[in-house]
């Protein structure tokens, strides 16, 4: 079953689907490529893990750097003599961090595997000011731009603070954004509202190939239907947040009652 929304599905932003979506849509974006590439180039996946705060499972769910104090009662007192354990009078816990794999789609040449273009997948906590993983990509950005590679920039969630820009853009809830190595420091923008479809993107090489197209749609689309989103995303609920705009809540709402009309 097809998302219902004709571009970015603002559901799949689930903190439970985004993970698994990011790592589909990268496999996804490897395997178009390397059918339209010549043999020159290869495009591979390469990982890199991060550390993302869970939440613990009580009574109610919290976050783990919020102390959780509970009474505990006192150990039997030791006898014969033998000193007895002096028990701890409360229970509190400690940060609990489990890895999050995050991948960067490469563009090779092959032979030496000289690197000819990164395609950074934004995930939110890239975008998250304090994260780890938010200072960690912003140095990897500042040494890709630094070097004889393209860069390509795909953020498909709408929350956090995206990787600045010297000019402003329309606003929009998504962007993607190609930086060239011989136009530096401009960067073609592509702002994408809620509404719209997702773009063929051009993918430079090196000169003088020309560059090579890839549909960010259709694989978005693959990613949703390998992932069986349909399955665990319920539509009758808002989506995640950051909340809507009024004009994009209007819209999403339209949009889900129409699927909801039997086709004639």
């Amino acid at each position: 079953m097809p998302s219902p929304f004709p571009g970015m599905d603002p559901y799949i932003e689930d903190p439970e689907i985004w993970s698994d979506f990011h790592g589909r849509l990268a496999e996804e974006i490897s395997a178009e490529l390397n059918q339209v590439l010549q043999p020159r180039y290869v495009a591979r996946l390469t990982p890199r893990v991060t550390y993302e705060v869970v939440e613990i499972g009580q009574t109610h769910s919290v976050r783990p750097d919020v102390g959780v104090w509970q009474p505990r009662p006192p150990l039997a007192e030791a006898g014969g003599g033998v000193a007895a354990l002096t028990a701890a009078p409360v229970e509190s816990a400690v940060p609990m961090e489990l890895p999050l794999r995050l991948y960067t789609v490469e563009v090779r040449e092959t032979g030496g595997m000289r690197l000819v273009t990164a395609i950074e997948v934004l995930s939110p906590v890239n975008k998250r000011p304090g994260h780890d993983a938010y200072h960690d990509y912003l140095r990897k950005r500042r040494e890709l731009l630094r070097c004889d590679a393209h860069l390509i920039e795909i953020d498909l969630s709408r929350g956090g603070q995206r990787p600045p820009l010297e000019r402003p853009v329309p606003p929009a809830p998504y962007y993607v954004t190609v930086g060239r190595v011989g136009r530096r420091p401009l960067v073609e923008v592509w702002p994408i509202q809620l509404h719209e479809r997702l773009l063929v993107l051009p993918v430079p090489l090196l000169e003088p190939d020309p560059d090579v197209p890839l549909d960010l749609g259709a694989v978005a689309a693959s990613a949703y239907h390998r992932g069986a989103y349909a399955r665990l995303i319920d539509y009758r609920q808002p989506p995640p947040p950051p909340p809507l705009s009024d004009a994009e809540a209007v819209w999403l709402e339209e949009r889900l009652r129409a699927e909801k009309t039997p086709k004639v």
